[in-house]
């Protein structure tokens, strides 16, 4: 059984698209999919139910806390976190299990953006991507690992409102090897659309200068918790 977990608050231009995308990519496989709606106020949750997801209801506002409550109901031996801006196919399933059964206590994958990105954020995916990467260091929007590990390793560190997967990975690492799968998933561009340059690269650079310190509070990380969203696509 393999269980798939999405966190999700007001996503109803996105979830659809997503949870599609899902049951595609686990059809070969006993799935279940948990959709951990945080606080919406939108057809988040009708959207779900009606592709057959679980929804689990809770009012958190925190993602480590949220994706936490999602692995909690879980009934899979392996857990797939999934965010519902993002878009995963049948060949990362079938690598996932396939680095976890030669050993791998867990992994993610690279990240390309749907549709054409502006050139400081196309330089600005590079450099990412270069160091983050070359880290191997796994991304909030696809993470998978047995739960057993998951379980050993903590969970999410709910005391962090961003860089949690950091933390996280860290701690399965300790475990044994995390690998990045080759094939990139696809995610939502929409912060590049709806914040521009000046707040992506504001809001980059001072978590990075502000350290864990800036990722005990939700000061300075609008661009995760104001709620702005985009309409829906035509």
């Amino acid at each position: 059984m393999l269980s798939f977990i999405v966190p999700a608050h007001n996503e109803e231009h996105e979830i659809a698209a997503t949870l599609r995308a899902i049951a595609h990519a686990g059809s070969g496989h006993a799935h279940e999919i948990i959709v951990v709606d945080d606080a919406s106020t939108d057809a988040t949750a009708e959207i779900a139910r009606s592709f057959g997801a679980r929804v689990v209801p809770v009012e958190l506002r925190q993602i480590g806390a949220v994706r936490n409550a999602g692995a909690r109901v879980a009934r899979g031996e392996t857990v797939f976190f999934v965010d519902a801006d993002t878009r995963i196919a049948p060949e990362h399933v079938t690598a996932a299990l396939s680095a976890l059964d030669a050993g791998a206590v867990g992994g993610s994958a690279r990240v390309a953006m749907d549709g054409e990105l502006p050139l400081w954020a196309r330089i600005f995916l590079r450099v990412f991507s270069v160091f983050y990467f070359g880290a191997k260091l796994g991304v909030g929007a696809f993470l998978f690992m047995r739960r057993a590990d998951f379980e050993k390793a903590g969970g999410f560190d709910e005391q962090y409102f961003a860089g949690e997967e950091i933390y996280l990975t860290v701690a399965l690492k300790q475990l044994g090897p995390f690998v990045i799968l080759p094939q990139p998933i696809v995610t939502s561009a929409r912060k590049v659309r709806m914040h521009g340059p000046r707040v992506v690269l504001r809001e980059s650079f001072l978590i990075m200068w502000r350290g864990k310190p800036g990722l005990l509070t939700r000061d300075k990380l609008g661009m995760w918790y104001s709620g702005k969203r985009e309409g829906a696509k035509a």
